[in-house]
């Protein structure tokens, strides 16, 4: 199994759009939102979400994650306020649980390290994810509304 990142290109759109919604749809769970209402639901969450980011880190990198040469997720960072920042990272169910996530911010923590910063991300309350940055060393630093922040230094390896 090669993993490799690419920046993404407009020719992801649909796949990006179909990443959020699988995500979305895991974090919603059986909601009971008509399909249509769904749809449209998502669709706008899509686009507030692409030019949010896009807004507030101008200069951040966002990265197709692929597996043997096919788009299995999504990454997003930016360096920022003195640090490195995990704006986003997602994976198409059926890649989940295979170990690229902690490969991808292990990745992380490393260009982290060389750079002397920390490496911060906000994660869902309801998030399973949150246990996987436990066990990388990542440490509480608040709790907003629905996200709970995370921080990695450099002398929690």
């Amino acid at each position: 199994m090669a993993v490799a990142l690419r920046s993404e290109a407009a020719a992801d759109r649909a796949f990006l759009r179909l990443l959020f919604g699988e995500v979305r749809a895991r974090e919603l769970g059986p909601a009971g939102l008509d399909p249509v209402l769904l749809q449209r639901l998502l669709d706008m969450q899509f686009e507030a979400q692409r030019q949010s980011y896009r807004q507030a880190y101008p200069a951040a990198r966002f990265d197709i994650i692929e597996v043997d040469g096919v788009p299995a997720g999504r990454r997003v960072v930016a360096q920022a306020d003195g640090a490195l920042h995990l704006l986003d990272i997602a994976l198409m169910p059926a890649w989940c649980g295979k170990g690229i996530g902690s490969t991808q911010l292990r990745a992380l923590q490393q260009e982290a390290a060389g750079a002397g910063l920390p490496l911060r991300l906000h994660v869902a309350l309801n998030n399973r994810a949150e246990a996987l940055y436990r066990r990388l060393g990542f440490k509480e630093t608040g709790v907003s509304g629905m996200h709970r922040a995370m921080e990695w230094e450099n002398d929690n390896e």
